[in-house]
């Protein structure tokens, strides 16, 4: 009697509704500014809940600022990127890229400001759309995702499948989103203006739905092929 495992079927009804809900994920940079509706959100934020951690340690606390705290944590954020006043709980350089990494930035980056009409040379148009996008990009809503514990990279790769988790239900729930690792450079305004007093500031999400109008919403950006990224091996 054969004990061996029956041959691969192929794609399932389950995978192809997979792929099409992680294909269809985009970051969107410009929405509309009606509101999520509350109990949209609760469900989504209770399926990210669902990621999986070490241990099922889930190391992850999540703020999720709308309405008047949103508007007040907006002008907060605007005034520290003014005055200089950035405070970084996790370490950021620019020499943490590769050659590589910095091809696909420059490649992207190419993409996205061209969608805004701002030229390569244009620094100043560059650093208003930074201030500009502390604005959450005029979403209603934005989540920020704190490492609890000790939040060191171990912690944070478990708040880093969280984050997927919490874009891919915000996507099947019809939500659109956009990471913003800038949110995370202004880590003790945000813990000021929501009265935060655990965790170090991975990253904040920006979420609602999308302006479909926005030309900066039609770029899609591309990905390394499978023989770049991964190794098989028998």
């Amino acid at each position: 009697m054969s004990t061996s495992r029956p041959a691969f079927p192929g794609p399932t009804e389950l995978s192809s509704g997979a792929e099409k809900l992680i294909r269809g994920r985009h970051a969107t940079r410009a929405f509309r500014p009606e509101a999520v509706p509350a109990e949209t959100l609760r469900a989504v934020f209770a399926l990210a809940g669902a990621a999986p951690s070490n241990s099922n340690t889930q190391p992850w606390r999540v703020e999720v600022a709308s309405g008047a705290a949103r508007a007040r944590l907006a002008d907060a954020l605007r005034a520290a990127h003014a005055a200089g006043r950035t405070s970084v709980d996790i370490p950021y350089s620019e020499d943490m890229y590769e050659p590589h990494h910095r091809e696909r930035r420059a490649a992207f980056g190419a993409g996205l400001y061209g969608a805004l009409g701002i030229g390569r040379d244009d620094h100043a148009g560059r650093a208003a759309y930074d201030a500009e996008s502390l604005g959450f990009y005029g979403a209603p809503h934005a989540a920020f995702l704190f490492v609890t514990g000790d939040g060191g990279a171990r912690l944070a790769a478990d708040v880093g499948a969280y984050l997927q988790t919490l874009l891919l239900a915000m996507t099947a729930y019809g939500v659109d989103s956009c990471p913003q690792g800038l949110l995370s450079f202004y880590a003790d305004t945000v813990r000021t203006e929501l009265g935060v007093t655990e965790g170090k500031l991975l990253v904040g999400v920006s979420f609602g739905y999308a302006d479909e109008t926005a030309p900066v919403n039609r770029v899609i950006a591309g990905r390394a092929g499978l023989a770049t990224t991964t190794g098989f091996h028998a």
